[in-house]
């Protein structure tokens, strides 16, 4: 009975420290991996600058038992000549962090299968061949975007209801990146939050093709807030757009809406909030794998389909980063709080309502939203590719 009892303790101990938060090593185990990461940037721009924390993260988990070997400003059409340089390193493990360098990192993969390969925000881990040592992975950000369109609304509205400006003043502009489907789907869902308290509310976008230029994202916004928009917001990699907000002097203030990291010590008058996604929980996860010998998928605590994994807001993959009280209803918190559970409970269908839209690359392919899209269904990037009829206009 004696050894029934001891072992009955031992199996709770060893349950107890199995669903203690996310899988760590312990410090007796001594095996190490080597971690190639390659950036699109450095950490002066907010989008790499969020991937380096994720990065950081790991090795403050791992300690000695991970080396990292980092490639900064690798721009998409320059990365064979990094990748292939972490793979004469001997890394066992090369995470390239931009979504362009998906076609390149798989063909690399395809020759090493001894080394596991990720492109976060990639999409092409389950399109064929499908690759046991290539992965993909992001944060189902739609869900932060319109969050943020939420407390973008609520401030539309005060100016609304304080007089500042009209209901047909409720016009937001939009820097974006690329007509990607991940772009679309985040200017998208960041328009149907504003949607959702303020139903006049219109939007222009206008596309810098190009992830990261301060200075044209800079312009961009100015161009935007000169056709009368009064709340700024963008996918792209700098701080520009916020510069712009918060340095702009008339009579109706432009205020702005982040991404990646927060921009109020940037504009602490202008900036309302930003969200981004958090890559330390895939990260850290998928290392412990490697360092466990198992397959990575098993370790990731959320959703995966085949060598794709993704999770939300409900997992903390997605935050809302420094809601500025100081610009905001006092009631914002309630506000935030309120949609979040929504989200999380599934009372919220982002992508509805009454909506038709059209793919910019293909005229005859319309969505009706009066049948909710259901985002990130089967795939952790983006997949929703429509501009919506009359309210949001692509302008040159």
């Amino acid at each position: 009975m004696r050894r029934v009892y001891s072992l009955c303790i031992i199996t709770s101990l060893m349950m107890c420290l199995l669903s203690f938060g996310i899988h760590r090593m312990t410090k007796t185990e001594e095996k190490q991996i080597k971690i190639g990461f390659i950036f699109v940037g450095d950490e002066i721009t907010p989008y790499t600058n969020n991937l380096i924390k994720a990065r950081d993260h790991v090795i403050e988990v791992y300690g000695e038992q991970v080396e990292c070997v980092t490639k900064y400003n690798v721009t998409e059409d320059h990365i064979e000549g990094p990748l292939n340089e972490l793979v004469n390193e001997k890394c066992d493990y090369i995470i390239a962090a931009s979504y362009g360098y998906g076609p390149t990192v798989k063909e690399v993969a395809a020759k090493h299968p001894e080394i596991q390969f990720c492109v976060p925000t990639g999409d092409n881990a389950n399109e064929e061949p499908v690759l046991s040592n290539y992965h993909n992975c992001f944060g189902t950000v739609y869900q932060g975007r319109y969050i943020c369109g939420v407390i973008a609304g609520e401030k539309l509205k005060e100016m609304i209801n304080t007089g500042v400006i009209t209901p047909e003043q409720a016009k937001i502009g939009y820097v974006a990146a690329f007509p990607y489907a991940e772009v679309i789907s985040g200017y998208t869902s960041f328009y149907l939050g504003v949607h959702s308290v303020v139903p006049e509310a219109t939007m222009l976008v206008k596309y810098t093709d190009t992830w990261s230029n301060y200075s044209l994202e800079k312009q961009v916004a100015l161009e935007l807030i000169d056709q009368d928009c009064v709340i700024i917001s963008q996918h792209s990699d700098t701080i520009g757009p916020a510069t712009a907000c918060e340095n702009t002097d008339r009579d109706i203030p432009a205020y702005h809406v982040g991404y990646n990291e927060s921009m109020t010590d940037i504009a602490p008058t202008r900036s309302l909030v930003s969200c981004s996604v958090d890559y330390s929980h895939y990260f850290e996860q998928s290392v412990y794998a490697l360092l466990q010998g198992k397959k990575i998928e098993d370790c990731i605590d959320g959703k995966v389909y085949g060598q794709d994994s993704m999770a939300g807001i409900e997992k903390n993959w997605v935050r809302i980063l420094d809601i500025n009280h100081t610009i905001l209803p006092e009631n914002i918190n309630e506000v935030v709080d309120t949609t979040v559970q929504k989200l999380k409970n599934g009372d919220i269908q982002v992508f509805s309502g009454a909506f038709t839209g059209v793919n910019p690359y293909d005229e005859n392919d319309r969505i009706d939203l009066s049948t909710p899209f259901i985002e990130n269904e089967k795939s952790s990037s983006p997949t929703f590719l429509y501009v919506l009829d009359d309210v949001i206009t692509i302008v040159p």
